[in-house]
């Protein structure tokens, strides 16, 4: 598989268009068993705030890997992202009651050499920035 965009047609400064993706008890479920990750604050509200969080959170690898699919929805190819890296700033929090909204933007910042771009996302829940340096390095078509 290639990726469908191609190399040619993107600038530095081209921005991908934004997706949303809810997230609610029953993915962060689903993930702890894919996962193995099955820490309790990720899906039991009363110990989530009796360790001082708002509400269950999110798995930061979930959070991260909604970026990756992102990436690889817009290149067309999950083969095409060679190098993927994220720091998280802050949970996303998902209530029980209607879950919680992921919404991730991207741009161009870099034309390499080989068909690479460099793509740095943004991803916010209720208005605040949960990833940080997030880069993703793809291989285009």
């Amino acid at each position: 598989m290639t990726a469908k965009v191609n190399y040619a047609d993107v600038e530095v400064g081209t921005e991908i268009p934004a997706q949303t993706y809810h997230v609610d008890r029953l993915n962060l479920v689903m993930y702890a068993g894919a996962s193995g990750d099955f820490n309790p604050i990720h899906w039991r509200e009363s110990l989530a705030k009796a360790v001082g969080l708002p509400d269950v959170i999110a798995h930061g690898m979930y959070t991260m890997a909604q970026g990756g699919r992102y990436v690889t929805d817009w290149a067309g190819d999950p083969g095409a992202v060679l190098d993927y890296g994220v720091r998280f700033s802050a949970p996303v929090v998902v209530p029980d009651e209607g879950g919680a909204d992921l919404e991730i933007t991207g741009k161009v910042e870099e034309k390499l050499d080989g068909n690479r771009v460099v793509v740095a996302l943004t991803a916010r829940s209720a208005g605040q920035k949960v990833l940080t340096r997030a880069k993703a390095v793809v291989r285009l078509g």
